[in-house]
């Protein structure tokens, strides 16, 4: 038999095992929502229910490396800390073993009745949920059919002298092996598919249990390569996620290739008395040796935590965020609580708020990216905090609350989205900002090519007025928390008189602009600057506006409404003339 009928059915079913995985993966994903993200960031407590959120994640979604990324953003972003990281992903490294079960039942005689079915549900069925079981379907069908055709391409290679001999330096040498199983898996990032590989090649005959054992145990090595890739230009904590990872696996693959021998016998014993196939005994064994490094490493997870501080040094960068305040147990028993918690996560909320918006300020001044970082960061905890508090007002808006309290509630529900959007606008800021710096770049490349001089020696120009603009704008957010916390009326009027001065000033801004570009002077970054970061930043103080209005009663007339009354939670409020 020649290379190409090796090698052709082989990259085929590889590329269909890859895709159905992923696609699998996929749907899962999008039936499970945003609860994996939720599981991750809620239940992981303890080290113990970090491992598990890991575990049960990765069963999920399928990928130890997906549910890896996730924790090295969560950890970017402040949600997560270190040492809840490193549980997870030992969970995970657990979580990913239930696809080598999968895969040892070998359904590959109904992969194309399951891909049929599958592609049924996904073109003749508009409803999402239906898609995505279609979905789910097809990519397991392909998981399957893709196995057949790497094995129907491997089946000739145990009459090649070469692959045999290459098998027996394996099980002679370990470690050669430990290296062919990371290679395979950092070439393929797909642990699973490096597995199906082993079942396929074991089940033929093509490979004994001593050759396939230490390639397994590199598997989890280069399973790695995504997290560390993930990490690359984040904070110094996802830095240390990713460290931690590597640590994990390489530790456990060094302790198992010296414990080879009776790790083997073990599995020998284990595959005789359950009268196991060949390809269920890989499966048993990588859940045994994943399980067992769980067990063994679980107890050092603080030591592994100190290890990476010392490999991956510096401050770390990410926000500590305070957990959240709200407690739904209270919502039935005391409305003025639940009221009382809301208050206290919305004005956390606002702190965000201000934190996005001081890091966009200086990432104007400077362009550092340390700034744009941490404006990612606040933004996310805002968005975070903005899904949370407005389930816990829908929630509290089901029960009877008097006149004031309703009034109460539908102000906080309305604060919330206004506090929401103004990180939004942070976040157009910056984009507004990288969008300028990206057009000068080109301006400049084209002078220095025309051998020109340039006559700007930043990427965006610097003008006193928008760093004035800035700085009412900040005034006018960090008073508008105080005007909510205290019911402070005198100061929501000096706040109306500041955004009259705002007004002004972005009307001369684009003025400014005209004249700038009718000058001869102005740059296409320029437009970028005066005309869209002004907008954004006119637009926060109209959210800050509308929240010291409502203070002020505009509009439900409040001070007028007596507290004593009680309301039907379902009541909607009329402006009053």
């Amino acid at each position: 038999m020649s290379y190409q009928e090796i090698l052709f059915p082989f990259l085929g079913g590889l590329g269909i095992f890859l895709f159905g995985m992923k696609y699998m993966g996929d749907g899962l994903q999008k039936s499970a929502g945003d609860s994996l993200r939720e599981i991750l960031n809620t239940f992981t407590s303890t080290p113990l229910r970090s491992v598990l959120a890991g575990l049960i994640v990765t069963a999920i979604i399928q990928s130890s490396s997906g549910t890896t990324v996730l924790t090295v953003g969560l950890v970017s972003v402040g949600f997560m800390t270190l040492r809840q990281a490193i549980g997870v992903i030992m969970g995970a490294n657990v979580g990913t073993t239930v696809t080598a079960f999968i895969i040892g039942f070998n359904l590959s005689s109904y992969s194309l009745p399951i891909i049929g079915v599958g592609s049924i549900l996904l073109f003749f069925s508009r409803r999402e949920r239906v898609n995505n079981i279609g979905q789910i379907l097809f990519g397991f069908g392909c998981l399957f059919y893709g196995l057949k055709l790497m094995g129907e391409g491997m089946a000739p290679l145990s009459q090649l002298p070469q692959f045999a001999d290459l098998m027996v330096d394996v099980s002679h040498h370990p470690v050669l092996g430990v290296g062919i199983g990371t290679l395979l898996t950092m070439v393929l990032q797909s642990s699973s598919a490096t597995i199906g590989i082993l079942q396929q090649l074991y089940s033929q005959g093509s490979m004994a249990i001593e050759s396939v054992l230490p390639i397994l145990f590199g598997d989890n090595i280069g399973t790695t390569i995504t997290a560390v890739i993930a990490a690359f230009g984040v904070s110094v904590a996802a830095k240390r996620t990713a460290a931690s990872h590597v640590v994990f696996n390489l530790v456990g693959a060094i302790i198992f290739t010296i414990l080879l021998t009776p790790f083997t016998a073990v599995v020998v014993r284990i595959s005789t008395v359950l009268n196991l196939k060949p390809a269920m005994q890989i499966a048993v064994a990588h859940g045994l040796f994943n399980v067992s490094n769980l067990l063994i490493q679980f107890w050092f997870i603080d030591k592994i935590e100190l290890l990476v501080r010392k490999i991956i040094p510096g401050k770390d960068k990410s926000i500590d965020f305070k957990p959240s305040n709200l407690n739904e147990s209270i919502i039935q028993n005391s409305a003025t609580l639940a009221l009382n918690q809301a208050k206290i996560e919305l004005l956390q909320m606002g702190e965000y708020v201000l934190g996005a918006f001081e890091a966009t300020k200086a990432y104007y001044e400077n362009q550092n990216s340390i700034d744009m970082e941490n404006a990612s960061q606040y933004e996310t905890a805002i968005n975070d905090t903005d899904n949370r508090l407005t389930e816990y007002l829908v929630q509290l808006s089901a029960t009877e609350l008097t006149i004031s309290e309703s009034h109460e509630q539908t102000m906080m529900l309305e604060l919330t989205k206004d506090l929401e959007r103004i990180g939004d606008h942070c976040r157009n800021i910056i984009q507004n900002l990288n969008e300028a710096i990206q057009l000068e770049k080109k301006q400049q490349a084209k002078e220095k090519k025309a051998g020109k001089v340039s006559d700007r020696d930043t990427l965006i120009l610097y003008d006193e007025d928008v760093v004035d603009l800035f700085e009412k704008v900040l005034k006018n957010i960090r008073d508008s928390l105080i005007v909510f916390e205290q019911d402070d009326k005198e100061m929501a009027e000096h706040m109306l008189s500041r955004e009259a001065q705002i007004d002004q000033m972005v009307k001369m801004l684009r003025k400014k602009y005209i004249s700038i570009m009718n000058s001869g002077k102005g740059r296409a970054a320029d437009g970028v600057l005066f005309i869209d970061t002004a907008s954004n930043l006119e637009r926060m103080s109209d959210r800050t506006i509308h929240i010291a209005k409502y203070v002020l009663g505009e509009r439900y007339g409040t001070e007028e409404i007596s507290v004593d009354q009680s309301v039907n939670p379902l009541i909607t409020f009329q402006s009053q003339k």
